[in-house]
């Protein structure tokens, strides 16, 4: 049985765990760990400690990870339907509109057959992801989910935290509208609104101006913010704090709205690890650790294979413009890995 993690980092690092792994209530002080949970935060000892952590590169990763032979997969997918997401949009748009609700994320998955080849070596397309991206995996067996996410939930060392907003979706190309966008525009800020607020209970914050992200085939807004903390930060309160975030939860982020969202992602089929945090500590690092939001991923179970998309939901929204959304994003993740 296969047991891996893996993390690679914008800058190129990247971290190989091999099983068996394990399971800690708490990040180990000594680093060289994962944080592996589902979006429902279900996992109380989500830190995976490997029998082995091997630093990788592109040229060491297939050896690193035993292939074993194995070829790069063949996924045949089926065209998602539409009824019970139209069905879980009206119903969000009708509480947004009636300003009970601000914003709510649900999920479209659409699913796919492996019919030859291990997704396994899909490792190699994450690990040569564009270079503002975070690459992760988690394998146990014939199952696990890998993907390259553009976003960072928070990196903490000591006092110190770096996290951003990332929301608002274009193509490339439509720079000039999608900067005046005003649903766009909206939808970005409730999430960096969000994190000012959530934040500034644990220390100052410090807001970039809003701009731009490039993350492979696709354009977002990106707001950049660091918090000096009046405590050491503590990576496992942090994932409490902030998770999920406005950008794939809801807002207001209270407990009714989230069992809400819970049961639309239950009626949709969405894979746990869409949308979970995701995280890695660096080895001998004074507590370096690096948290992001699992999206732009595949999962697997078996030869099942299930690409994941969600968005945005408030005022402005129009289903054909979000449906059309959720398509890009999913287009992204075929291009990038190749599938």
């Amino acid at each position: 049985m296969t047991d891996i993690a893996f993390f690679r980092l914008p800058d190129g690092r990247a971290w190989i765990g091999q099983g068996p792994f394990e399971s800690l209530a708490q990040m180990p002080a000594d680093g060289g760990a994962f944080y592996v949970n589902d979006f429902n935060l279900s996992d109380r000892a989500p830190w995976k400690k490997p029998t082995q952590l091997i630093p990788v590169s592109e040229a060491s990763l297939p050896a690193s990870a035993a292939w074993n032979g194995a070829q790069m997969p063949h996924i045949t997918w089926a065209k998602p339907a539409t009824e019970w997401f139209k069905m879980a949009f009206r119903r969000i748009r009708r509480e947004v509109l009636a300003r009970r609700l601000e914003k709510m994320v649900p999920v479209l998955t659409e699913r796919g057959t492996i019919v030859t080849g291990s997704p396994l070596r899909l490792l190699e397309k994450v690990m040569s992801a564009p270079a503002n991206t975070w690459g992760y995996a988690w394998v146990h067996g014939d199952q696990g989910f890998l993907g390259a996410t553009p976003e960072l939930l928070f990196r903490s060392q000591g006092r110190q935290v770096q996290t951003m907003a990332l929301a608002g979706t274009a193509k490339p190309g439509g720079q000039e509208a999608f900067m005046h966008d005003v649903k766009e525009i909206e939808e970005h800020e409730i999430v960096v609104r969000y994190l000012v607020d959530r934040l500034s209970g644990l220390g100052v914050v410090q807001r970039d101006l809003r701009g731009l992200c490039q993350a492979g085939t696709l354009l977002h807004f990106q707001t950049n913010l660091s918090v000096q903390l009046r405590d050491a930060a503590n990576p496992d309160q942090l994932v409490g704090e902030l998770h999920p975030t406005p950008a794939v939860g809801c807002l207001p982020r209270e407990e009714a709205w989230l069992e809400k969202l819970r049961e639309y992602r239950a009626q949709l089929k969405v894979p746990g690890f869409f949308g979970a945090p995701f995280g890695f500590v660096e080895p001998g690092s004074e507590g370096i650790c690096h948290m992001v939001v699992a999206i732009r991923g595949i999962s697997w179970a078996g030869h099942q294979a299930q690409l994941p998309s969600g968005c945005g939901i408030v005022g402005g929204s129009a289903f054909d413009h979000e449906w059309r959304e959720l398509r890009l994003k999913r287009e992204a993740v075929v291009a990038m890995l190749g599938i």
